[in-house]
């Protein structure tokens, strides 16, 4: 239950701090750290479908971790934030940056 307040206070203020930052619709750039799996890849490469992001990734030097990196035009902040709660919900042991 704690975790849920601290991302949802996250969550809160990461769109308060992009409604400030930003004009929408806007670029964003999106980093997730998994571990090296071509199936969590390609959950988070799915989530993105049909956005027109661009999608690379860097695989860590040990191997163990793939860095998930996407550019893509978001229309909102609340937007942005849908998809980093639907990358959480869908891919297992991501970390968002």
């Amino acid at each position: 239950m704690k975790d849920d307040i601290n991302h949802d206070e996250f969550y809160d203020n990461l769109e308060k701090q992009l409604a400030e930052a930003e004009t929408w619709p806007s670029e964003y750039l999106y980093k997730f750290i998994v571990p090296a799996s071509i199936k969590k890849i390609a959950k988070i490469e799915k989530i993105f479908d049909h956005t027109g992001g661009e999608i690379t990734t860097k695989d860590s030097s040990g191997g163990k971790y793939t860095s998930v990196t996407i550019r893509v035009e978001m229309d909102s902040p609340e937007s942005v934030i849908d998809k980093y709660k639907e990358v959480g919900e869908q891919v297992e042991g991501v970390i968002s940056l």
